[in-house]
């Protein structure tokens, strides 16, 4: 029995008379006094108490409450003699106490007592006040000029009040009850459809109200705090940063955005960063009607990370109730940790992150001067680690460095990050990456594969690269169904779609690759990775100027600095123009660095095997991550030779059936 059990008792009474006058209040209520947690009764005295307040706001003040702080509306209540003072009294100690259980911290469980105690005041107060609104609402006068009675016909007046009596009272009996029913029906009807909706939420990108526009950088990080820690949560669908940063400045409505990103809930938030000043505001909105769900405020004169990710937590958990969302033990840890309490280690990791999400390569080497500070700052924050692994990664990737080089960094400081902090999403998935394009350890980058999604259900980016390895490993049906999930996760990425095309490819659904890829470089023509696809599967279905035309654009843009032979097709044809063009650059890659893999395709498009195969032999001599590829339909010209079977043996890919 706890402590604060009288004090339950009391409004357990209360609960059955506020039941069914008041659903709102209702659902409140009733998580309250059905828990024994000090935390969770604090939480849902204050969420009852913002019931009653937004309801008062709206019915005495006039105006929806929106985003403004429970203090500000019940000094206003006061300021404006619209509730009783000894109610806001009660009303301020409730709020100021409850407080501890949004945003948990250390407090005294007898300070439960005066909370609920508090809240009983209020609430029998509330229900008295709504009890007078509605006969107020009943007996309202006549109208002024029904009172101005002639005496000569005084006694047919009367008779037909008495008539008219009758028939309003009919009229009302009438009315009271059809709109009963209509209440009644559409109260259940939109209670069903909440219940079914989604869970699905997009958090736009936060509004900076700092003057100073150097800061975006912080805001763009207290967006993707609190997107990651809803990610974590398996039973919401949260949109992924990429597709939401387009409606950043837009002038779409909300019911717009959730149309085109096919979610039933927004997150809007905004802030500013003053030196070591920071304030957040956070609101959850209903996309189809706009209305208002929730809402919350955070501001510290002096930022700390401790009371920052605190804020963030509580925010998740206000939203995932909001939601009726179950966040298990396991959730419920991921949101509640603290990556680093250093506040400079922080910013330089969010100013590497910012740099490298600009998808610019010329910025790997910001983003990576970012991360190594970050690790000067706090030598034991995970999260800069695994910045400094993709940066490498993304080195070797682009053929920038050579494996031998990049690969022992990139390992360093992975393993580094697993031995801080072996519950990150983001640790995982580098790892999974690694032993997936860099390792060639098929088994190893499944099983982080698998670590990464339980760890965050959400990753759109995972769920996309696991759909591509799920694709070289040939299960076709699980490499669909993970990319439509990426997909619907993050539907304006273009890497992920350009991922989806490459996967149909894979699968052998020419026709549906050539059309997501084109369909990707009608919408931005800068996006060469959806070249690869575009060029294989015009290839394999015999569209050869077509496939012609991509592999220059690609190779041309890729290359710059390399010169090229295109402009001997008229003379040469298809196979010809190709051969040479492997030709060309093979000769340049003796003192410019070239993906051998690339050469390859210019050798297989021309049925050169030999010099293909040589290709494919140098690729995986030097380590070249884009070796995963060559289960790729494009080399099935050389499936029965020896010299590629040997390849398939020593990467230990699964054969063709």
């Amino acid at each position: 029995m706890t402590i604060w059990s009288g004090e339950i008792i009391e409004l357990e009474k209360l609960y059955d008379s506020v039941k069914g006058a008041q659903p709102l209040l209702t659902k409140e209520l009733e998580q309250l006094i059905k828990t024994d947690d000090a935390n969770v009764v604090m939480l849902y005295s204050r969420r009852c108490l913002e019931v009653i307040v937004t309801d008062l706001c709206e019915c005495e003040l006039k105006r929806p409450r929106k985003t403004e702080p429970l203090k500000g509306i019940i000094d206003k209540l006061n300021s404006e003699e619209k509730v009783p003072s000894h109610i806001i009294t009660s009303m301020h100690g409730l709020n100021s106490l409850s407080t501890y259980g949004a945003h948990p911290k250390d407090f005294d469980p007898e300070q439960v007592k005066p909370v609920l105690s508090n809240l009983t005041i209020v609430i029998r107060w509330y229900l008295k006040y709504r009890e007078s609104q509605a006969i107020d609402s009943v007996n309202e006068p006549l109208p002024s000029s029904e009172k101005t009675v002639n005496l000569a016909g005084k006694k047919e007046i009367v008779k037909s009040k008495k008539k008219v009596s009758r028939l309003l009272v009919t009229i009302l009996l009438v009315v009271l009850i059809g709109a009963t029913g209509t209440i009644i029906y559409f109260a259940i009807k939109g209670q069903d459809n909440y219940e079914k909706l989604e869970k699905s939420i997009a958090v736009l990108p936060f509004r900076n109200d700092s003057l100073d526009d150097s800061t975006q950088y912080f805001m763009n990080g207290v967006m993707d705090e609190l997107l990651t820690r809803l990610q974590f949560i398996e039973e919401i669908r949260v949109i992924s940063r990429t597709s939401v940063e387009q409606y950043r400045g837009t002038n779409k409505t909300i019911p717009e955005i959730a149309n085109d990103l096919k979610v039933n809930f927004i997150v809007e938030g905004s802030g500013q960063k003053i030196g070591k000043s920071f304030r957040i505001r956070v609101q959850l909105i209903r996309a189809k009607n706009e209305s208002h769900l929730w809402g919350n405020n955070f501001e510290q004169q002096i930022l700390t990370m401790t009371e920052y990710f605190k804020a963030q937590s509580g925010f998740v958990e206000d939203i995932a109730n909001q939601l009726q969302a179950y966040i298990s033990p396991g959730e419920k840890k991921l949101i509640v940790k603290i990556p680093t309490e250093d506040i400079t280690a922080y910013e330089a990791y969010l100013k590497g992150q910012f740099y490298l999400k600009t998808f610019n390569l010329n910025e790997l080497d910001t983003a990576l001067y970012y991360f190594e500070l970050a690790k000067e700052k706090d030598p034991e924050f995970a999260l800069a680690y695994a910045g400094i692994s993709i940066i490498w990664l993304s080195y070797q990737q682009i053929g920038k460095i050579t494996p031998d080089v990049a690969g022992p960094k990139m390992m360093s400081a992975i393993e580094t990050a697993l031995a801080l902090d072996s519950t990150l999403a983001d640790v995982h998935y580098t790892l999974a990456m690694i032993n997936f394009v860099g390792m060639w350890d098929w088994k190893k980058s499944e099983l982080e594969f698998k670590k990464t999604i339980a760890i965050n259900p959400n990753n759109a980016d995972a769920q996309a690269l696991y759909s591509f390895f799920l694709s070289i490993m040939g299960r076709p049906e699980e490499a669909i169904k993970r990319i439509e999930l990426a997909i619907k996760l993050d539907p304006k990425n273009p890497m992920i779609k350009a991922t989806y095309s490459q996967v149909l490819f894979f699968t052998r659904r020419y026709d549906e690759a050539i059309s997501v890829s084109r369909e990707l470089l009608d919408t931005d023509s800068t996006i060469l990775v959806a070249l690869d696809p575009l060029f294989n599967a015009l290839h394999m279905t015999g569209r050869d100027e077509e496939a012609f035309e991509a592999l220059k654009y690609y190779f041309t843009n890729m290359y710059k600095d390399f010169a090229h032979v295109f402009d001997q097709y008229p003379k040469l044809g298809y196979t010809g123009t190709l051969n040479l063009e492997g030709d060309t650059l093979l000769t340049q890659s003796k003192t410019k660095y070239i993906l051998p893999i690339e050469l390859a395709y210019f050798y297989v498009f021309s049925g050169n095997k030999k010099l293909a195969l040589d290709c494919l032999e140098k690729a995986y001599e030097i380590h070249d991550p884009n070796m995963i590829i060559i289960k790729s339909p494009t080399y099935d010209i050389l499936r029965n030779e020896p010299r590629f079977q040997e390849l398939l043996r020593k990467l230990n890919i699964p054969n063709y059936d």
